[in-house]
């Protein structure tokens, strides 16, 4: 998969770019606050979801502009399909509200993951091991959904069942107990359905894991767990789901929030070569792993979809000592795709082997080179 064209209009620093690129890497370099990472956020807004920074889309408003912004890209989504022209943005009337067009028609979000798989490494993932489950959760997510982008509505309705149901609990009055089983039913639904999905991708995953040596970049094993940190026996069943929600009503009330499910679980990961838990690993071991996990689910996605996810690295380069930089590379370009890289200088791009596509960001300005 490849961005052919990128604009922007009044995305956070940029009051207007226009950016043409090739399949292979593309290395943009400049200062710290030149507006590297935001183009990369541009870029990530193709894919359902909230980017790469999860802001409002108020904080993605150039300051200065009217209160809209746009991004508009041309990609080519594989090598026998015509390009696909994605958009997005918000509008000065409707602030809160996300507009998507596919080839100029208006669109819902979740269906930007079929024509595009789009994963990130950013510095703020770095201790993705060691934060909330939930986040090792949304990570899961990213890689299913670019695996298959059916994964976003069955999540969308699950969370929009969750919702309703809370409401229901939190008022004793108001729950009527047909209303609740028919909410109960959506969610055991939905939630075997994100499950399978989410088992099938981590299968898919140790596969791939399975024929990487353990250097130059650390090799994870990766295994879902329940919410009390217990490695799961199976896959969730639709019935057991149902018996399971119908069971904690009065649990659930109690605590304000559903206490078991598909919700809770989490995404836990040993370090191959030590067996040491990844929580327990260095800063280094950590982001070695990521970076692991993200070369072998481009693979993932590659054999399952024909084509290879838009890869957006953010400061990775400068993280690596000049071997593992290398191979790096060596590994980017070999596999095919596209890969967007950001540095603070140059001179981290200077070996990359081409084709590359080099940009020079300062102070939101964009130039070739």
């Amino acid at each position: 998969m490849t961005l052919t064209r990128l604009s922007l209009t009044d995305f956070r620093n940029h009051a207007g770019a226009d950016m043409a690129a090739g399949p292979g890497l593309v290395a943009l370099h400049g200062n710290n606050g030149a507006g590297k990472t935001n183009i990369l956020e541009a870029i990530s807004l193709l894919a359902p979801g909230r980017g790469l920074r999860r802001a409002p889309l108020s904080d993605m408003v150039r300051d200065g502009a009217s209160g809209g912004f746009a991004i508009f890209a041309e990609v080519l989504a594989g090598a026998d399909l015509p390009p696909v022209a994605l958009g997005t943005g918000i509008e000065p009337a409707h602030p809160g509200r996300r507009i998507v067009r596919i080839n100029g028609a208006s669109a819902a979000a979740a269906s930007l993951g079929e024509w595009i798989a789009i994963l990130w490494l950013t510095p703020a993932m770095d201790r993705l091991f060691v934060e909330s489950a939930g986040n090792r959760r949304r990570f899961l997510d990213r890689l299913v959904l670019a695996l298959d982008p059916r994964h976003a509505q069955h999540s969308n309705r699950y969370e929009a069942a969750l919702r309703a149901r809370g409401k229901l609990l939190a008022d004793p009055g108001q729950a009527d107990p047909q209303w609740l089983a028919s909410l109960e039913a959506q969610l055991a639904e939905h939630g075997a359905a994100m499950d399978a999905a989410r088992l099938s991708t981590l299968a898919a995953l140790a596969a791939e894991l399975a024929d990487q040596p353990d250097a130059p970049f650390a090799r994870p094993l990766l295994t879902l767990v329940d919410g009390e940190g217990r490695e799961r026996e199976g896959p969730h069943d639709v019935e057991a789901l149902k018996t399971l929600f119908a069971a904690r009503r009065r649990i659930d009330a109690a605590a304000g929030r559903a206490t078991a499910g598909p919700h809770r679980d989490d995404l836990s990961a040993v370090h191959a070569a030590t067996g040491r838990a990844a929580a327990r690993c260095s800063t280094g071991e950590q982001k070695a792993m990521l970076l692991s996990l993200v070369l072998a689910h481009s693979d993932c996605v590659a054999r399952a979809r024909g084509a290879r996810p838009v890869l957006l690295l953010d400061e990775v380069a400068a993280h690596l000592d000049p071997s593992r930089r290398a191979a790096l590379y060596e590994r980017l370009a070999g596999q095919g795709g596209q890969a967007w890289l950001t540095g603070t200088e140059a001179a981290l791009f200077a070996d990359m082997p081409g084709p590359v596509t080099r940009f020079r960001i300062a102070g939101g300005r964009i130039a070739a080179g």
